[in-house]
């Protein structure tokens, strides 16, 4: 079977982006070698209801899965990390000031023009606080400002960011009607996508058609480009089972499977896609007054953990070592091979390390301190299959050295109350999969969440806020370098223990796609 995976793009790569020329364009033939046949319906399965679909406070993936459809970038990220011209045809990148060209011809799904000034509207208004988008604070914020002269857009920061070109051109952008009326694009979609929503079904179905006109796609894709389809369909279903029947029987082109189900599909020959996924990240509570605020503890009990053992019963089949905390596009600053390395198992050097942290062995076979048991609870993912095996494992392991470990199931209401609310966990299968080493910091390095932030850990590093600090003001080729040095201390110093990661399977089905973060629908090539 053909599996393809993310490729970490070279460490610096993402950094200077003057006029980039275009690479190769995917594919035409590929997941199963049928011919190409340009028309009909491509049905994508979705697991939940996309509910609002404002692609500016976008947060749930099946959400993305949907508004990404209609909503193009300035920049095309490919799945490994490199660039391709999509609205904007050239790009320069001085880290306090960048520019953007736009494509000539461009325009919305109305048939109004799309401009330079479209695209300083959309930067500023993201620019705000007040506005409280998603890529504020992660890919923009008011130190950003934008102006435009035809087809010229020009972008003046006040703070140095050797990705600023990157993370602007990632933003999707709004037509000038959504800009008038945000409200409006909770329920309709006005963007530059080949395909514009025409029909929605909450809670069963959302139908996107292809429209005229269409020249500006990356890799110089247009509407007539022979493969594409008429229509897409985003379909709700929420049972894999049934993902991967309407798979088998060619109802459904793609859909993410995971899980025993996965068996079924490999054994009909179908292939898939997918994103790097850190199934097995653990990470920890580090909160004053419980037990993961002592590194001698983190260290000990990830020192413990028999990877060889845990790692292909969380991960299935499409498991890979990490090669970092960055993992999703535009994969800035990943190192593979990593710069760090993990600890080999040793329960004789986890007791001692306990000891050492003075959680000591009782006659009961139970850790004590002061007279407290060494109690631990463990969070992980309930509809994640694969989650609470290989907890068990973990439990098992870390009885032997007399923890007591309190494995607890999460749904989407318990994530939200323990990790942002109660703080009432220290460990588990806890992920955080980023695009950048700057959102990274955002959960390592950032506020609180009880004052407003994302470091749910209560993380503080001194060495590693020393680097992200200097990396946040470097130059373009030295940025890299301290991201990724600050990255392990994270893993020195166990804020943060990988396990393992794996491919998010995507399968494809009478059809094949590129997926960098979401599918990209002017890559979709049906077959016949």
């Amino acid at each position: 079977m053909k599996r393809s995976t993310l490729v970490p793009a070279a460490a610096g790569a993402a950094l200077l982006a003057l006029t980039l020329a275009s690479c190769a364009a995917p594919s035409d033939n590929g997941g199963g070698g049928g011919s190409v046949v340009s028309g009909g319906t491509f049905v994508k399965a979705i697991s939940d209801d996309p509910g609002d679909l404002d692609p500016m406070k976008t947060v749930s993936p099946d959400t993305f899965d949907v508004v990404t459809i209609a909503y193009e970038s300035l920049i095309y990220v490919t799945p490994d990390g490199g660039y391709e011209p999509w609205l904007a045809e050239s790009w320069t990148d001085e880290g306090t000031s960048a520019t953007f060209t736009l494509k000539d011809g461009i325009t919305c799904a109305d048939g109004s023009p799309f401009t330079g000034q479209t695209v300083a509207d959309n930067l500023n208004y993201n620019a705000d606080p007040a506005n409280a988008t998603f890529s504020y604070g992660t890919v923009i914020t008011e130190a950003v400002s934008v102006t435009a002269e035809g087809n010229v857009v020009t972008v003046t920061s006040t703070v140095n960011d050797p990705f600023l070109a990157v993370n602007l051109g990632s933003i999707m952008m709004v037509c000038d009607a959504g800009l008038a009326d945000i409200a409006s694009l909770s329920d309709t979609t006005d963007g530059t996508g080949l395909f514009q929503l025409s029909e929605a079904r909450p809670g069963d179905a959302y139908v996107f058609t292809k429209r005229d006109g269409y020249t500006w796609g990356p890799y110089g894709v247009t509407g007539d480009t022979e493969g594409l389809p008429d229509t897409i369909e985003a379909r709700i279903v929420s049972d894999q089972s049934t993902v991967t029947n309407l798979l088998l029987s060619g109802e459904l082109n793609t859909g993410v499977v995971t899980g025993p189900d996965q068996d079924r599909l490999e054994g009909a020959g179908i292939e898939y896609t997918g994103v790097r996924n850190p199934v097995g990240q653990i990470l920890f509570n580090e909160r004053e007054g419980r037990p993961f605020s002592d590194p001698l503890v983190r260290e000990a009990l990830s020192t413990a953990i028999n990877r060889d053992e845990v790692g292909p019963v969380i991960a299935g089949a499409t498991g890979l070592p990490s090669s970092g905390l960055v993992m999703k596009t535009p994969l800035l600053c990943v190192q593979d091979p990593p710069g760090w390395s993990l600890p080999a198992t040793d329960l004789d050097r986890a007791a001692d390390l306990l000891d050492e942290a003075g959680w000591t062995l009782g006659s009961d076979g139970i850790r004590q301190k002061n007279g407290q048991p060494l109690t631990v609870k463990f969070i992980y993912d309930a509809p994640t299959a694969s989650h609470a095996p290989a907890a068990e494992l973990v439990k098992e392991t870390w009885d032997k050295l007399g923890v007591v470990t309190e494995l607890s199931a999460n749904d989407a209401a318990a994530w939200s109350d323990q990790l942002y609310t109660s703080f009432d966990w220290d460990t588990g299968w806890v992920q955080i999969a980023p695009g950048s080493p700057v959102v990274l910091d955002l959960f390592f390095g950032g506020a609180t969440p009880d004052q407003g932030g994302l470091n749910f850990m209560f993380v503080d590093n001194p060495e590693y806020n020393a680097l992200a600090a200097q990396a946040k003001t470097a130059a373009p080729d030295a940025a890299c370098g301290l991201w990724q040095q600050a990255e392990k201390e994270l893993i020195d110093r166990f804020d943060t223990f990988p396990v393992i990661d794996n491919i998010l399977p995507n399968y494809m089905s009478g059809a094949t796609f590129e997926q960098p973060n979401f599918l990209n629908p002017t890559s979709i090539r049906m077959q016949g």
